[in-house]
């Protein structure tokens, strides 16, 4: 059965994609946005809603990678089917044909034998619509399109999907500069949710590098939407309400002061990740809301009598080697047995020898993916005397052991 074009309606289809580990985080964020029918997936959350909702989404979602919009739905046996799937599809009602298009195909299970000509296939269906209709063509573009079509292939159903963002939504449009091994920003944003973040009154990020933890935690306790600063591949489609979409915008902008009752301090050893700390800080305009110094980790003490230390510190993969963070790990240990008791520490690392080695018993181990690269966050309580026995209700989502 060739799949037939969703029928346009109050409640559109939409799936969002995010860091895998994160999906709960995303559910709570959709729930806030009065989102419909959510359902969680590995790697994503699928929900409905009116179009509208793609702005709310992408606007304010801080953990999602993208937001994209279900266009077509059905079941296939060959590339043909994919082809006349995709050339039922309206694309000259939703985009015009001077917009530079990509198609991406990704699958699981799928039977086909190659995804590239699924791909140029469906391209070819897409472009065959547009002269059908308009008498020309979109212009084919794979770096920076001006509209991302996603088709996901299972075992023998397709999904079709125009992406609603543009660029990934961890591009949150402040950036000027990044480290050796800059953390995105959704999964930075999830650590601090399942921190519990802002409820702590203090944050340190001893290990800030370009400052992506100490941006997210700013905005987050000023109420700055993530989006604020970009533009959405929304804006291009003919159904955009750029009105509704400016006072969405506008009634979103928050007050300056309103993360004026927490302390963020960030610091590294390297002089050049402060300062492209301190820049990106400034382009997100929160220059006044963090305090910075370069300072060896090693050397620092507590700036208050609790809070909360978030930090992705090196683990070898592309910063430091084994033997150097053998040697560190025990050092950094002793600095937050000894300086750091009444504070929490999360800790995001892909060395699972970390608890071990820092001689710290974890309250939490939550499996967290930084990019394809699987990771742990751990949470330490740092109290004085034995953890044994100790428990206690944690802020934010409740974390998987391993």
């Amino acid at each position: 059965m060739i799949g037939q074009p969703l029928e346009r309606s109050h409640d559109e289809r939409f799936f969002a994609p995010c860091p895998r580990g994160l999906e709960s985080l995303l559910v709570d964020e959709l729930n806030t946005l009065a989102a419909g029918e959510i359902v969680p997936t590995e790697g994503g959350v699928g929900f409905s809603g009116p179009l509208t909702l793609c702005y709310r989404a992408n606007l304010d979602s801080r953990i999602a990678s993208r937001v994209l919009w279900q266009v077509a739905v059905g079941e296939y046996a060959d590339e043909q089917d994919l082809y006349e799937q995709a050339r039922r599809c309206s694309w000259p009602d939703w985009f015009h044909h001077r917009c530079t298009i990509k198609v991406k195909v990704g699958a699981q299970r799928c039977s086909l034998k190659s995804l590239e000509f699924v791909t140029l296939r469906i391209k070819d269906a897409v472009c065959d619509a547009f002269r059908a209709t308009t008498g020309q063509r979109p212009t084919v573009e794979t770096q920076r399109p001006d509209v991302l079509i996603v088709v996901f292939l299972d075992g023998r159903h397709s999904t079709l999907y125009l992406d609603t963002s543009g660029d990934p939504l961890f591009k949150r449009g402040t950036r000027r500069l990044g480290g050796e091994a800059p953390l995105r920003e959704n999964l930075a944003a999830g650590i601090l949710r399942l921190a519990g973040w802002p409820s702590a009154t203090t944050l340190l990020d001893p290990m800030c590098g370009s400052g992506t933890i100490l941006i997210e935690a700013a905005q987050m306790a000023a109420g700055v939407p993530p989006g604020l600063g970009r533009r959405f591949a929304f804006e291009r489609f003919s159904w955009f309400d750029g009105p509704a979409w400016q006072a969405m915008r506008a009634n979103r902008r928050a007050d300056p002061s309103a993360g004026s009752a927490v302390q963020i301090y960030g610091s590294d050893i390297d002089g050049t990740a402060i300062a492209a700390a301190r820049a990106n800080l400034t382009a997100a305009g929160l220059e006044r809301s963090v305090q910075l110094r370069q300072q060896d980790v090693l050397s620092l003490s507590s700036p208050a009598d609790e809070g909360l230390l978030a930090t992705n510190p090196p683990y070898g993969v592309r910063v430091g080697t084994d033997a150097h963070l053998a040697a560190f790990y025990p050092r950094f240990g002793d600095v937050l047995k000894q300086r750091f008791s009444g504070w929490r520490a999360c800790l995001l690392t892909a060395d699972l020898r970390l608890p071990k080695l820092i001689g710290l018993a974890p309250s939490r181990r939550i499996p967290l993916f930084n990019g394809p690269l699987e990771c742990r966050l751990y949470e330490f309580e740092l109290v004085k005397g034995s953890m044994r026995g100790r428990s206690r209700t944690k802020p934010g989502a409740t974390g998987q052991s391993d």
